[in-house]
């Protein structure tokens, strides 16, 4: 299977080529979200990378616009980009295609809209038209109406690991032959409310001493994530397919994996890799790739320390004692939601040069990992995507060379 169009929607960046400018730079932009609501704290964080809404219009027309959730916009957007980048159109005429997105809080600025008319104005007050956008798999069914997709639409609501989950899914799909080529990616929006009750829990980057917010990846001085938004989609097919068509393809899609440790805490993140390692391990042998074959880690870390340190005793447990191949971490660059982290993974594997790290600057003994400086690399043959979540989730993907 191949990874044949990508289309990226994210803070700083809209589409391919804007994205690899973007993470070669390496100079994250965030920007103040709304506090106008008084929803947040007087001295948390007030900063998130947030995306360039108005762009939507060179993809979306606005009657079709205006009826979607953000989240909706920018992942119909990211499914329209990827058809593109693939050279099919904007339709699906032949076959069968299946949707398969991730998403981790979902359509949350919506949701709020039909609680506050709940609280307000009754039950009875409840927009039917916001009803239908207010639900996790809205995109998905919007990305389906957009580009002519009847095969099976799925939506996958696993915390940080649904986009691993959701690439497992597609792989299930197009191998027992119930899918021609899937549309699958991960989605999510940052909405005040939503912003305000991550800092609340503590998950999102703090103002140090200068007033700055910075999510710092395996760094010392993390404090939290800083917190983004958009969408990343891929389109998978046969490589046969494309072949027959004379197309090319970003990456191979060698498979995609997960494992969950029942004794992890429910809301946190763990100490211990345990089973999750070794599932890990085991998913490398299964596709005959060894740790010292995979030239590129693309990691989920953000700089929340809990986190980034559960990530990184994960991928020292599976490499023992080898040296670490480049860790890159786009999220660090485009925000810790949004599917920055399925973009860079596809990005490393095709050509795109990353910057150094951005915030990192003092390694945390604890986690014990070096993210990329900025220099120069080889071309990668494998990449590695990792990913986890609290309450005991973990997931991973591999992806190969391609042809463009």
């Amino acid at each position: 299977m191949v990874i044949s169009g990508l289309g990226l929607v994210t803070a700083g960046a809209w589409g391919w080529n804007e994205a690899v400018s973007l993470w070669a730079r390496a100079d994250p932009a965030p920007a103040l979200v709304d506090r106008s609501s008084g929803y947040h704290r007087q001295n948390g964080a007030r900063m998130a990378l947030l995306v360039d809404s108005a762009r939507a219009g060179t993809w979306l027309k606005p009657m079709a616009a205006r009826r979607m959730s953000p989240a909706s916009r920018f992942a119909v957007c990211a499914a329209l980009m990827a058809l593109d980048d693939a050279g099919l159109g904007s339709r699906f005429e032949e076959g069968t295609t299946a949707v398969v997105m991730a998403t981790t809080y979902g359509a949350a600025s919506v949701s709020e809209k039909i609680l506050r008319q709940i609280l307000h104005e009754g039950p009875q007050s409840v927009s039917p038209a916001l009803f239908t956008e207010s639900v996790a798999n809205a995109p998905a069914a919007q990305i389906a109406l957009a580009v002519g997709a009847r095969g099976a639409n799925t939506t996958i609501t696993q915390r940080q690991t649904g986009v691993a989950a959701a690439l497992k899914h597609a792989e299930v799909l197009i191998r027992t032959g119930k899918a021609d080529r899937v549309l699958v990616g991960s989605v999510d929006e940052m909405s005040p409310l939503l912003h305000a009750i991550l800092d609340r829990i503590g998950a999102l980057a703090q103002p140090d001493n200068n007033g700055d917010e910075v999510g710092r990846p395996f760094d010392a001085r993390g404090t939290g994530w800083l917190g983004g938004e958009g969408a990343t989609m891929v389109l998978i097919e046969r490589e046969e397919d494309v072949d027959r068509r004379r197309g090319t393809f970003r990456a191979r899609f060698i498979g995609a994996g997960s494992a969950f440790d029942p004794n992890a805490p429910r809301s946190g993140w763990g100490a211990s890799p345990g089973p999750r390692a070794e599932a890990l391990t085991a998913f490398l042998e299964a596709h005959q790739v060894s740790p010292q074959g995979i030239d590129r880690i693309v990691c989920s870390a953000g700089g929340l320390p809990e986190a980034d340190r559960l990530e990184a005793r994960l991928i020292r447990e599976v490499w023992a004692q080898e040296d670490l191949p480049p860790i890159l971490v786009p999220s660090a660059t485009a925000g810790s939601h949004g599917g920055a982290l399925l973009g860079g993974a596809v990005a490393a594997v095709a050509g795109a040069v990353f910057g150094p790290t951005p915030g990192f600057g003092r390694r945390d003994p604890e986690a014990a990992v070096v993210p990329h400086d900025g220099r120069r690399l080889p071309h990668a043959k494998t990449v590695l995507m990792t990913v986890c979540a609290p309450g005991g989730s973990a997931g991973w993907a591999l992806f190969g060379e391609g042809t463009s």
